[in-house]
């Protein structure tokens, strides 16, 4: 990490310090400003062109799906207002809530315009996943330790919260927390809760599979697989399986033998096909009752959402969530679940809003990941945020998923300059 260009330095040294800054409750701060402040950097460079120095200069023009990008998330700003218009929310809310907007969806096109426009290698990202690794380990003995040892839940909630954000968990500090249902500890680390870092945990050894150097490889996966585990999140679990085996099986796609086993799969399915399926049915209600009533207070979250978004709000929701009762635990209606709370909050409109970006991002990932090893990390990263996106809220969390979002990018930025290469 020595001939780093500034714009590297700067996102590298942002990633060494993620543990120090959670320590002072702002992590919630420091996305949205690195967001704006490298989104307009990277607008500047596009306007400037050769006049700026030349390690800074923009990489190439904006791929097309940041443009999607950038299209759904204004849509989303205006279902948003129509939404707030059509059930009188008043304006003060309404400014409060495109603030928020700011500071959740605009991250998800504006990390994709840094890694496409400016200078940013992967290999910096990834190093600096796997830094964060290492304070992860270091710091891992005490917090793993501290149920034990009577240490306190929470450190202190820092007084960044003044700034305002979803709620007080984005600006505390916690050694781990006591899961309500069995009452034994879960570890989330510098996310706000445990299923978060799970993926989180997925994303950093999904990173730290791009490392050459092995011993930095080596943290980064022992790090996010203690994340994994010790967040004791279900999510989690299906995503370390799933997201860093899946991609490395699109490869066989373009293979003859793959699809005759795949002929011969199929048509022993209708000899052991009820078996399997019976198998598969018991699998998943074993996953559902592992956390039980996790799974009830998430299902009828979504369940009421969905109802009330039909009936009440089709176009454009609600405008923001609402407070839930005694059934969902005093959960807000279109909370825990990214499409259905877009549904209730911005309707079908907001729906679409992500879904097409999202989608276009993913069969590019998929299309690469098939032909190249290059898709493997853009591709485990969709996959990653489809399960996030199935039980939380992304917006809320983009503040944390930055390098991610910025390594999907970096790869349009890739695969527009393989079309101009074929020019």
């Amino acid at each position: 990490m020595t001939d780093l260009n500034p714009i590297e330095r700067f996102l590298y040294r942002t990633l060494v310090w993620t543990w120090p800054l959670y320590g002072l409750g702002a992590l919630y701060i420091v996305g949205p400003v690195l967001a704006w402040l490298l989104g307009g950097l990277a607008a500047l460079v596009i306007y400037l062109g050769p006049a700026i120095r030349a390690d800074m200069q923009a990489t190439g023009s904006i791929p097309p799906i940041v443009w999607g990008w950038f299209a759904g998330m204004f849509v989303m700003l205006v279902a948003l207002w129509v939404g707030h218009l059509d059930w009188g929310l008043g304006t003060g809310k309404t400014i409060k809530s495109s603030i928020g907007w700011a500071k959740g969806w605009a991250l998800l096109a504006l990390f994709p315009l840094i890694g496409a426009v400016l200078p940013i290698r992967r290999s910096v990202l990834a190093r600096g996943q796997c830094v964060i690794g290492l304070g992860t380990l270091i710091l891992a003995p005490i917090l793993i330790s501290a149920p034990y040892v009577g240490l306190p839940e929470k450190i202190f909630t820092s007084p960044l919260k003044a700034v305002g954000g979803p709620g007080p968990e984005y600006f505390s500090v916690y050694f781990f927390t006591w899961d309500p249902a069995s009452w034994t500890p879960r570890w989330q680390f510098y996310a706000p809760w445990s299923p978060f870092a799970a993926l989180l945990g997925v994303v950093q050894v999904l990173f730290a599979l791009e490392e050459r150097n092995i011993k930095w490889r080596s943290i980064g996966i022992a790090a996010g697989m203690l994340m994994i585990f010790a967040s004791k999140s279900r999510m989690g679990l299906v995503g370390l399986v799933a997201c860093t085996i899946g991609p490395r099986l699109m490869p066989l796609v373009l293979r003859g033998w793959a699809w005759q086993m795949m002929a011969a799969l199929t048509a022993s399915m209708a000899v052991v096909g009820l078996a399997m399926a019976t198998a598969a049915g018991d699998a998943v209600s074993a996953f559902k009752g592992a956390r039980a009533d996790s799974t009830r207070v998430r299902e009828t979250l979504q369940r009421i959402a969905s109802e009330r978004w039909y009936n009440e709000a089709y176009w454009f929701g609600h405008g923001t969530v609402q407070p839930g009762s005694h059934a969902v635990e005093y959960m807000p209606i279109g909370s825990h679940h990214t499409w259905y709370g877009l549904l209730f909050v911005k309707g079908m409109v907001g729906l679409l809003a992500l879904l097409v970006p999202f989608l276009w991002q993913t069969v590019l990932a998929i299309k690469d990941s098939a032909l190249s090893p290059r898709g493997y990390l853009p591709m485990g990263i969709m996959m990653t945020l489809t399960i996030l996106s199935f039980g939380e809220n992304i917006e809320i969390e983009a503040y944390l998923l930055w390098p991610a979002l910025t390594i999907l990018g970096t790869h349009a930025r890739e695969l527009a300059d393989d079309r101009l290469a074929k020019i």
